[in-house]
């Protein structure tokens, strides 16, 4: 494929590589996305009815009964070959920055280690009576097990997952991060994301200000397709480990494969 030569060329000439993922590179681990058609989540469900911040104040319940099958996807899931791809890049040291819109933790499981949340994680709750943090690990369990809604141990509010609902600001000190990251890089890879939830989908359009060069790879249109320098459609599982092969080699499996 003509596309995946020419974006490998862009990665090893690249000083400064950074990636941004979004929901469309966990589809293939079970994790459905957010909007395509038939299986996207907000094709069943109204985000402003279940994951906002005030649909969560008002009636938490609604919240954790639409989160709660969804919760046990991502506990269960793996990460299939495009994380691990990109992990390889990291490992190689062509990848800088992993900024993930994802709240499945399948960057860190494949191996990555600069993984720069933005919209959040499971790993903690936050009391929002009393703003005391608790690891979610204590009550997930008792969770996915009888939809129980967790609540403060000290004040009896409920417990808040750290994840951004709409209506929130992003974590400031990992937005910072991710911004400065983007106005480094002079090649910024997206991966699976829509683009369509800002801020986090402007950041290829702030490194594009910085002079970078955008790849895409997705399986359908962005929101910021006109940005992109190449755009590449397809499963994501399939053509970023074709694309990490062309710039790093293949794996010694695969090689002890094809000899």
């Amino acid at each position: 494929m003509e596309e995946l030569a020419r974006a490998a060329e862009m990665i090893l000439r690249s000083r400064y590589l950074v990636a941004l993922t979004g929901a469309g590179i966990s589809t293939p681990s079970g994790i459905p996305d957010f909007r395509s058609e038939g299986s996207g989540l907000w094709t069943m469900y109204d985000p402003m009815e279940v994951a906002s911040i005030w649909a969560f104040s008002r009636r938490p319940e609604a919240f954790f009964e639409w989160v709660r099958p969804l919760a046990r996807m991502i506990r269960e899931a793996r990460p299939n070959p495009a994380h691990y791809a990109l992990a390889r890049l990291e490992a190689a040291g062509i990848l800088k920055a992993l900024i993930t819109q994802n709240i499945d933790e399948l960057h860190q499981k494949a191996g990555s280690c600069r993984v720069i949340e933005v919209h959040g994680h499971l790993r903690e709750a936050t009391c929002i009576r009393c703003y005391r943090k608790v690891p979610a690990a204590l009550y997930l369990d008792a969770f996915l097990e009888n939809g129980m809604i967790p609540r403060c141990e000290v004040c009896g509010g409920v417990l808040k997952p750290n994840v951004i609902l709409f209506g929130e600001q992003l974590p400031a000190q990992a937005f910072l991060i991710a911004k400065q990251e983007a106005r480094r890089a002079d090649v910024f890879l997206v991966v699976g994301s829509s683009l369509e939830v800002n801020p986090a989908g402007d950041l290829p359009i702030l490194a594009k200000e910085r002079g970078a060069r955008l790849i895409f790879i997705n399986l359908s249109p962005t929101a910021a397709d006109r940005y992109a320098d190449l755009r590449i459609r397809g499963d994501v599982a399939e053509i970023l480990p074709r694309l990490v092969d062309a710039v790093l080699g293949p794996t010694r499996e695969e090689a002890f494969v094809v000899e």
